[in-house]
């Protein structure tokens, strides 16, 4: 389905509720910058470096595109997990799991930080830990660092911020730009904008890579940019 979840007013704050659930997937192509080849990167490194009985979990894995894409293209036997905290959310991915006759995705509603991970060797995380508070994502990164074998990698894709206030504002622009291109009207764009302020809090690369190395990671490494749109790997 099309997403038009913003080309009406909207009486709340923004939420993966039933109605994001279900375009979800058309959003996150028309409004991430190289959405499809970030996905395709990342599974590319993760069979480079995945043997036999590995382990992947995929956090906030909404209505797993991504998990069904790792099946898919894996190059040996994976264990494919996703966790999502937004029950439409898995309420689609147990649809699409269905309607593609896979049956090997398990998948846990739940909040991260109420759920034990242990014996990972990949931790993926989509555009998720900017939807949660500051103070609590350094506690979120440090189990997603216990929860991995040595040498296992942490693999996330987040929007950020630039400390030049000035470049930030023109990436923004040319992000809105960008989004135009996509179909989106300026009224949505900016219905958008305001849903989300203060629900996605982004920090800067920087402050990223420090997070990570706090917890423990010995390398941070950026594998992909656009404007403010950056995937990270932490290697434990």
């Amino acid at each position: 389905m099309k997403d038009n979840v913003f080309s009406k007013e909207l009486d709340k704050k923004f939420e993966f509720d039933e109605s994001v659930a279900s375009v979800f997937d058309d959003m996150l192509s028309r409004s991430v910058p190289f959405y499809k080849q970030v996905q395709e990167l990342i599974i590319d490194y993760i069979n480079l470096n995945a043997t036999n009985g590995s382990a992947l979990a995929d956090l906030g894995c909404s209505t797993a595109k991504f998990l069904l894409e790792v099946n898919a293209k894996k190059c040996c036997d994976i264990k494919l997990c996703g966790i999502d905290n937004s029950k439409p959310m898995l309420e689609q991915a147990q649809k699409k799991c269905q309607a593609y006759g896979v049956e090997n995705i398990e998948l846990i509603y739940g909040d991260i930080m109420d759920i034990n991970l242990s014996n990972q060797d990949f931790v993926v995380s989509n555009y998720t830990l900017q939807f949660i508070r500051p103070i609590l994502r350094p506690k979120v990164v440090e189990k997603i660092y216990n929860s991995l074998n040595s040498g296992g990698k942490f693999i996330f894709s987040e929007k950020v911020v630039y400390e030049d206030k000035k470049l930030d504002k023109q990436i923004i622009e040319l992000y809105y730009k960008y989004k135009k291109a996509q179909g989106y009207s300026e009224y949505e764009i900016a219905k958008k904008r305001e849903a989300l302020e203060n629900v996605l809090i982004p920090f800067t690369i920087k402050e990223n890579i420090q997070m990570c190395k706090d917890v423990g990671f010995k390398e941070v490494h950026t594998i992909f940019q656009w404007g403010n749109f950056v995937t990270f790997v932490g290697v434990k």
